[in-house]
């Protein structure tokens, strides 16, 4: 099997960013900053609101995601991310019949003062439990494996996992979210779902092009790699912390 060694991008960056920013319904008009309370994203997120109940409820106290109930990882993962999948979730753009449910409850505003929270949750690691989840029946992947589609890509499937997610998948905010230490059975539902085309809110349909060349196998051996990957390692330590993106909203309690 050869590897690629060098990072792919089959569509500039700078276009995507340009799709995000104008999906995510984040934005001010130009010169104004977008006014977040990060108490009332906090508030919705641990008690809901009327129609809507608390995120946690599904993803966890600290938005760790829990792998029992197929939900994602929420803390940190990216401002704008959030504010898209949401906006998008409430527009039918993005089908969770839950999820669809729950995000039409959601004004604009909401949207993003929960973004805002969930990216000031302190770091936390809570790793799949694989061991777990293998002794379930649930299929789980090698992590060596993983790491080659995810650090080097393969030649003639796919391009690097990190190429555009940041190393490991730590995220590059705001345009990829994280996916390092997501939960193991998110990723794998969310893969097959860009392959088969039953999710199709990627930005100019990169991850549908991406997932669409990928195995079971492939799926598996990712996910777990990504599921308990490092955010840094030696020799780079670098560790992504959203304040460049918070910094250009403007915070209110």
């Amino acid at each position: 099997m050869r590897v690629r060694t060098h990072a792919i991008r089959r569509i500039p960056v700078m276009l995507v960013a340009a799709v995000i920013v104008g999906l995510t319904a984040g934005t001010a008009v130009a010169g104004e900053k977008v006014t977040v309370s990060i108490s009332a994203g906090k508030n919705i997120f641990l008690n809901g609101k009327d129609g809507v109940s608390p995120c946690q409820s599904c993803h966890g106290p600290q938005a760790l995601g829990i792998d029992d109930q197929g939900t994602p990882r929420l803390a940190g993962i990216g401002y704008a991310y959030v504010v898209k999948q949401l906006t998008n979730f409430a527009n039918e753009d993005r089908i969770n019949v839950l999820m669809n449910v729950m995000a039409k409850g959601l004004s604009e505003q909401d949207r993003r003062d929960v973004a805002a929270y969930l990216n000031t949750l302190e770091p936390a690691t809570e790793p799949s439990d694989l061991a777990a989840l293998k002794a379930s029946g649930t299929p789980v992947g090698e992590s060596y494996k993983g790491q080659i589609l995810v650090r080097y890509g393969v030649a003639g499937k796919a391009p690097a996992c990190q190429s555009c997610h940041g190393f490991n998948g730590r995220g590059a905010d705001p345009v990829y979210p994280a996916i390092g230490q997501q939960k193991f059975v998110y990723l794998v539902n969310q893969l097959k779902s860009w392959r088969d085309g039953s999710r199709a809110n990627d930005p100019l349909g990169q991850m549908r092009a991406v997932a669409k060349n990928l195995t079971d196998d492939d799926i598996n051996d990712a996910a777990t790699f990504l599921s308990h990957a490092p955010k840094s390692t030696i020799g780079d330590g670098y560790v992504i912390n959203n304040q460049s993106v918070l910094g250009n909203l403007n915070i209110v309690n």
